[in-house]
């Protein structure tokens, strides 16, 4: 795959960034944007133990989609105080996905303060995620194609990312928000997955307290370096194919796959899959 570093910069005005990402729907990481948060200076797993520890999280691991499994559902619960130091203790697949912590959490929102950056943010409690050495989040795009704030604390996360326009290259699954999910895109196997040879993308890697903007729609996959965890701000979609797309998705989409799921179990799963590669593969043919 064609991969080029993501822009950096230390600080940026609304109007810059703006004028020169969001309406370009460039990526970029801003270094300093947190540095007069709270959080920069509290943001570590053992303040999280610290002052989560007794509460019961939902764990996910990196097991394909399965049929019997909701959407969205947990593979494992654990208290946080074991599940970080499971991450302090040796490498682990298991990972927090979209968790409302500061619900449960209230003290939390003292720690970050909501960027003028000049995106209209959704103002409902954030959604953390964390994750432990080597821990991998598939290949996917958000169900909902907002603008995202993605900030990283303690430790190193690297993020690879695509534009939307890369899709016919990602070997998408239909009826689904994701890539083929036994494609390691860290060492792409390019003779099952030839079109990845087109692909071009951006990388990263996120350090403590760095953002990284992602635009609408852009596919993304995670890999923690160390142990350590995240925190999404969203804008929804400016973009009014996008938000289209983001009501078909929500709306349709998702429970016509559910639907499908618990009519054909496993064979509706195995189907997708196969048009994954079908599908891809048809339209390399079809740009040769």
């Amino acid at each position: 795959m064609k991969l080029k570093q993501i822009e950096r910069v230390k600080k940026i005005s609304k109007e810059d960034f703006i004028s020169q990402y969001v309406k370009k729907q460039i990526p970029v990481v801003v270094e300093e944007l947190t540095e007069d948060w709270p959080a920069y200076q509290k943001w570590k797993l053992s303040y999280i133990n610290t002052i989560a520890g007794d509460i019961t999280v939902p764990l996910y691991d990196d097991r394909p989609v399965n049929h019997e499994e909701g959407f969205n559902q947990a593979h494992l619960k654990m208290k946080m105080s074991d599940y970080i130091n499971l991450l302090e203790s040796k490498p682990t697949n298991y990972r927090i996905f979209l968790y409302n912590l500061m619900k449960d959490v209230p003290t939390l929102k003292d720690d970050f303060l909501w960027p003028d950056i000049g995106l209209k943010l959704v103002k409902q409690l954030p959604m953390l995620f964390f994750g432990g050495e080597n821990a991998r989040v598939f290949m996917h795009y958000d169900i909902d194609y907002s603008n995202i704030l993605h900030f990283h604390f303690h430790g190193e996360k690297q993020c690879m990312i695509f534009a939307p326009d890369q899709s016919k290259y990602m070997y998408k699954v239909p009826h689904a928000l994701i890539s083929r999910e036994d494609i390691d895109f860290d060492n792409p196997d390019y003779e099952k997955f030839p079109a990845l040879k087109n692909a071009e993308g951006f990388i990263t890697n996120l350090k403590h307290g760095e953002m990284l903007y992602m635009p609408e729609g852009y596919w993304h996959y995670m890999k923690y370096l160390t142990p350590g965890f995240s925190m999404s701000l969203r804008a929804f979609p400016r973009n009014i194919a996008n938000l289209s797309k983001a009501a078909y998705n929500v709306f349709i989409m998702r429970h016509f796959d559910i639907m499908m799921r618990k009519l054909k179990g496993q064979k509706w799963i195995d189907y997708k899959n196969e048009k994954a590669i079908t599908n891809t593969h048809e339209n390399l043919r079809r740009s040769a």
